[in-house]
């Protein structure tokens, strides 16, 4: 049975290119990574506030991808591969750095109610 791990990836738009950042981000590179075998959901979230006092404001966007695969390293190697073949570049209105972490499902969910 296949595990399920999220992908958080945090990014920023290059300043004065947001528009062009969140176009290519929503409207291209969503369905590219979906279209890679076990990545089975994409979506983006953008900050809205700190909930502890004084910490430091995080990336202004966060992406969360589900991953459903036996082999998480040969998703993400097929995800790198994809990049590094030239066939999903990176736009000139993507700052840096590009912050990404995958978290393995661990305990069930819990529902109000």
């Amino acid at each position: 049975m296949a595990k399920k791990y999220k992908l958080l990836v945090y990014t920023n738009a290059v300043e004065g290119k947001e528009d062009d950042f969140n176009d290519w981000y929503q409207n291209t590179h969503l369905q590219q990574i979906v279209s890679i075998k076990s990545f089975v959901q994409a979506q983006r979230f953008r900050f809205t506030m700190n909930v502890v006092p004084g910490s430091p404001n995080p990336s202004r966007y966060m992406a969360i991808y589900d991953i459903e695969t036996d082999d998480i390293n040969a998703s993400l190697g097929a995800m790198n591969e994809l990049a590094a073949s030239g066939r999903m570049p990176l736009p000139a209105s993507m700052g840096q750095p590009i912050i990404g972490a995958v978290y393995e499902e661990f305990g069930e969910a819990v529902k109000a109610g």
